[in-house]
């Protein structure tokens, strides 16, 4: 897999998925982790695309965990961790077990389903809104067994936190400080299923220098953008997400 590099074409893209990664993960809070998974899976396995990712979006974790670390709703961070938490067991017994392309249209139908119901529920007119504890639960584990499987736990988040219509600092320090744990709970279990080989670090290490550029470009560009612009960015990156993911996840159907 270091030969990869050498490839001018995919050089490029991996570039600019750690980029985008990180600007999405300073800016908004992530979601688009999967986006170097998508990018390093055309010349390599998905199981080795997503363990070269998870050392990049660590050092992201631990760059946006400072910059949000006052600013963050604990109510939602209690039930979503628990979720989250579950969610990163069942996906660790179940990984070598897992179809990729299952997940990813799960997810897709979820999150564009989600989307549809934003606006049908009156959009950005409609009342804020809470879902139950259960609710939450459920969507935390989804979101943490689809962030174990392919980096892509953001579209259940959202789903949690977006209708509540918090302040759009607060909304991104939840999810930023929600994926700090996540992904540092990854860890281990992606060492005991060998994951981390050193072909998948080197990688790493090679892309790791963009990651807080990334950062920093998100950071600045989450207090320049107004409220409620932050709220029509948010859920278009929601569709956005689900479209590919749905895409992916129907395509390997019909190939």
């Amino acid at each position: 897999m270091n030969q990869l590099l050498a490839d001018p074409l995919f050089a490029s893209f991996a570039i600019g998925a750690v980029l985008l990664a990180g600007l999405s993960k300073g800016g908004f809070g992530g979601g688009v982790g999967f986006v170097g998974v998508l990018a390093l899976a055309q010349v390599s396995s998905p199981i080795q695309a997503v363990a070269v990712m998870l050392p990049i979006l660590c050092v992201m974790d631990l760059m946006g965990f400072w910059a949000y670390r006052k600013d963050w709703h604990r109510s939602s961070m209690k039930v979503l961790g628990i979720g989250c938490l579950i969610g990163t067991v069942i996906g660790m017994l179940t990984f070598k077990w897992m179809d990729d392309q299952l997940i990813r249209l799960m997810v897709g139908v979820i999150a564009v389903a989600f989307f549809i119901d934003f606006f049908r529920a009156g959009g950005e007119k409609a009342a804020a809104r809470t879902f139950s504890d259960p609710v939450g639960y459920v969507l935390g584990t989804i979101s943490g067994f689809t962030s174990f499987v392919i980096h892509a736990g953001l579209p259940p988040v959202a789903m949690y936190l977006l209708p509540q219509k918090l302040d759009k600092r607060v909304h991104v320090g939840t999810i930023v400080v929600l994926f700090f744990m996540v992904n540092y709970a990854k860890i281990l279990p992606y060492w005991w299923l060998g994951l981390f080989t050193i072909p998948n670090l080197s990688i790493s290490l090679i892309l790791l220098p963009l990651a807080p550029i990334g950062m920093f470009i998100g950071i600045k560009f989450n207090h320049l953008i107004p409220q409620k612009w932050f709220m029509r960015a948010s859920y278009t990156i929601l569709f956005v997400l689900g479209a590919r993911l749905l895409y992916e996840g129907l395509k390997s159907f019909f190939d």
